[in-house]
């Protein structure tokens, strides 16, 4: 799997960095920063070299927007909106916290339930979106999480459409704090879990975890 982690000059670093991390645990799959631009700044002076430009996101197989102090800015300048064009029939999209402004702005969150953090719900709202008091929903192949601790219910999710419950439950469980690894797993595939089906079946398990990481 291609995985793009669409981020932006003043990112919110958990968002990018733990999507980057969960992600690139799945054996094959390859996830890197894809933004405008050569390299950018985190919200708190972390610099990155971009790994692909913006464009990777449309041939990418997972695409992962993150937020950031910049987002209304990115969704109002019109030339770097038409580099960035995602298809969720043949993609597995999602949005974290203001990334939603990013989905909204490509007409990807009409008719259905939005997560976003506290600070940018009522931009969110602005675009018309229904959102929700929860943190994470997914509709079909798009997804959003609200709150920067949710990172981890996008990634998972998104890892398990692609490789599967079984995959997704083995990254959290190598990630998860010593002492807290069952719980962990029980509360993350909880909240992502009932979205994980595909047209009435489950996601595929041919690419799970061989537990080298």
């Amino acid at each position: 799997m291609r995985v793009a982690i669409v981020t932006f000059d003043g990112f919110n670093e958990l968002d990018s960095f733990v999507a980057l991390a969960l992600l690139n645990r799945v054996p094959g799959w390859r996830a890197g920063i894809c933004g405008p631009g050569e390299a950018l700044t985190s919200m708190n002076g972390v610099r990155v070299d971009v790994q692909q430009k913006i464009e990777f996101a449309s041939e990418a197989d997972i695409v992962l927007i993150g937020s950031g102090v910049r987002t209304r800015e990115v969704v109002s300048d019109a030339k770097l909106m038409a580099r960035l064009r995602l298809d969720p029939a043949r993609q597995i999209i999602g949005a974290q916290c203001s990334g939603a402004l990013v989905l909204a702005r490509l007409g990807l969150l009409k008719d259905v339930p939005v997560c976003t953090d506290v600070t940018s719900k009522p931009w969110v709202v602005a675009t018309g979106a229904q959102v929700i008091e929860a943190p994470f929903h997914a509709t079909n192949s798009v997804a959003t999480a609200g709150g920067c601790m949710a990172a981890q219910y996008l990634s998972a999710w998104a890892i398990g459409r692609g490789a599967g419950e079984e995959a997704a439950r083995a990254v959290i469980d190598y990630v998860a704090p010593v002492g807290e690894k069952a719980q962990t797993v029980a509360r993350v595939m909880g909240v992502v879990g009932p979205f994980l089906a595909v047209d009435g079946e489950r996601a595929s398990t041919s690419l799970s975890p061989n537990g080298s990481y």
